[in-house]
């Protein structure tokens, strides 16, 4: 098992929120699109810090991505933590054999998603890492998944956990590290699905800046 230990802790005003970038193409898209922190050197890095800190003390084994969105901070997560990474996948892009289960996603659709079969032995603890947890049924089929093969959940890490009856039995029962603090102005945005930094963005907010003429 690998333990975290990072003696730098996270910093309160997650300052890197303030790039995300809202929705410009309607209803069909999820309402903002954190990718800008990652395209940001200093953002996404500080982002990695603070999920680090926050999950001092938390026994991992593997992280698992949830596809897909999550391959970008779960792979940058394990390699962070120094364990392997686990793509869980939506139907049908695993060329070997695998286990499926449908959920319902943040749109109301039902999907399917898989993982590998087998992914692990039996007791390994997996962190499951996504970009947003919204509803939380897409993290509900990738919990199924895990648990199934005998796998523990070791916790959960996404950008943002939106706050309802799902999200709140997830903070009961499982470690969850999110950038969005619970109880922060953030999180009642994010509840509320619109952000105040909105109306300052600009699209080269994520530019690094050493691109910056």
């Amino acid at each position: 098992m690998n333990t975290m230990h990072n003696d730098k802790g996270p910093r309160d005003d997650r300052w890197y929120l303030n790039i995300m970038s809202p929705n410009t193409k309607g209803e069909k898209f999820a309402w903002l699109d954190p990718t800008s922190i990652y395209i940001n050197g200093a953002a996404f890095h500080d982002l990695l810090d603070d999920f680090t800190a926050d999950l001092k003390g938390t026994d991992v084994d593997v992280v698992a991505g949830l596809d897909a969105m999550g391959f970008v901070l779960g792979s940058a997560l394990a390699t962070r933590m120094g364990v392997g990474f686990l793509p869980i996948r939506k139907a049908g892009k695993l060329c070997v054999d695998t286990d499926k289960v449908s959920f319902g996603n943040y749109s109301g659709r039902t999907q399917d998603m898989e993982m590998r079969l087998p992914a692990f032995a039996s007791g390994t603890r997996v962190l499951l890492v996504d970009q947003w947890v919204e509803t939380g049924g897409t993290m509900d089929g990738a919990i199924r998944l895990v648990e199934r093969q005998k796998g523990v959940v070791a916790g959960m890490v996404a950008i943002a956990i939106e706050d309802n009856d799902r999200t709140r039995s997830y903070r009961q029962k499982y470690h969850c590290v999110s950038a969005v603090m619970p109880g922060s102005r953030w999180q009642t945005e994010c509840n509320q699905q619109t952000l105040t930094s909105f109306d300052k963005y600009t699209a080269d907010m994520a530019f690094p800046q050493t691109t910056r003429t």
